[in-house]
């Protein structure tokens, strides 16, 4: 693992998550840009202290010196945005399988260089678009298959939160202490680029269909901010199908309200990350139905997706270990089924929308194409 150490959330979730799938064990990594802090982390874990590097290139170094069956067969990306490519670059070119977060990279330039790269090198690249491993967000992407909504006709999406409120209404110092205010670290776009690229995500997961252009209007809320905290972007899949893209930083209250609907003209479903259990499907002629895991009348993809039987409630860390267990899938080269993980293709989508969006904002709201 690169970063992740004392008090990352993130990293923190994908040790879980891999630990709940079964099939990884952490053995090494730079933890933290502090080695005293890095060191201290892996003492913590139970990791060897010399399987605890100080940087990227000594890990590559050391851990290829090692016989191939002692290195470390993936690693897994956790840091600031900024340090994405330029490890996921080394590490492909040094041999290792990938697990990284979102957004890949900083500009759609590099995401295509590193699309690249992963077909060159065959090795398996996983993009941790979390909410991809939902059992529910995979039977509506089995569903929306089927055709059983007939023609889709709008597509909505949005992701509202409020922490970082407190953040941008208090001093100065603090405002310059979270790294996704800084251009230089969370790349060009705070809102779009950290949350409204998840709701892009999974509008082409679960419906199949790409969006072509983008129009939007961004707002960083408050003077001296330097990116987006808010924004609405409508979108358009193709001339008669549109839909619309809605995400905030600053909604006081709201925790991870990301929510989905899907419309057509016989069906449509809908779909929340914080009542990730339930699946709604409606209808003009039949009564509303509610999909949950854990049933047999779920498709084979979903009902693969769960851990515990029907009424337990599952929640993130699940849906993460259900990437985590598709990559491992990858890596074995056994077989998976399309969908179990992001690939580097969806990263080098994630980039041409949050660069779209961020374009059509400063040419004055205009359409851009991704």
């Amino acid at each position: 693992m690169i970063g992740g150490g004392i008090g990352a959330f993130i990293g923190d979730a994908h040790r879980r998550a891999s630990r709940i799938c079964n099939d990884f064990e952490l053995v090494g990594g730079v933890f933290d840009v502090d080695y005293e802090k890095s060191k201290q982390f892996a003492k913590k874990e139970g990791i060897a202290a010399d399987r605890c590097y100080k940087s990227v290139d000594a890990l590559i170094k050391a851990e290829k010196a090692l016989p191939a069956d002692k290195r470390m067969q993936a690693v897994s990306i956790v840091t600031p945005n900024a340090l994405h490519y330029p490890f996921a670059k080394a590490l492909l070119n040094a041999g290792f399988h990938l697990v990284c977060e979102k957004p890949m990279t900083m500009t759609v330039k590099e995401a295509v260089e590193l699309e690249k790269l992963v077909e060159k090198t065959k090795l398996t690249f996983a993009l941790t678009h979390t909410y991809t491993g939902y059992p529910m967000v995979r039977q509506m992407r089995d569903i929306i298959a089927s055709g059983a909504l007939g023609t889709i006709q709008r597509i909505d999406a949005q992701y509202y939160q409020g922490w970082i409120n407190s953040i941008i209404h208090g001093t100065g110092s603090r405002i310059t202490g979270v790294w996704r205010l800084d251009p230089k670290h969370a790349g060009a776009s705070s809102c779009m680029g950290d949350i409204g690229v998840h709701a892009f995500n999974l509008i082409e997961y679960t419906t199949g269909i790409e969006i072509k252009e983008v129009l939007s209007d961004l707002n960083p809320v408050k003077d001296g901010i330097k990116l987006d905290l808010d924004g609405t972007v409508l979108v358009r899949f193709n001339k008669k199908l549109k839909g619309v893209i809605r995400a905030s930083q600053v909604c006081g209250g709201e925790e991870n309200n990301l929510t989905i609907a899907v419309y057509g003209s016989k069906a449509s479903l809908k779909w929340g990350q914080e009542n990730p259990n339930y699946l709604t499907m409606l209808s003009d002629t039949e009564p509303t139905k509610v999909f949950k895991p854990a049933h047999g009348y779920n498709d084979k993809f979903a009902e693969s997706s769960h851990t515990m039987p029907p009424g337990h409630p599952e929640g993130i860390y699940e849906a993460l270990a259900n990437i985590y267990k598709g990559t491992a899938k990858s890596i074995r080269k056994e077989k998976f089924t399309p969908g179990e993980f992001p690939t580097v293709h969806d990263g080098v989508r994630g980039m041409k929308f949050i660069h779209a969006v961020v374009e059509s904002n400063k040419g004055g709201n205009k359409w851009v194409k991704l």
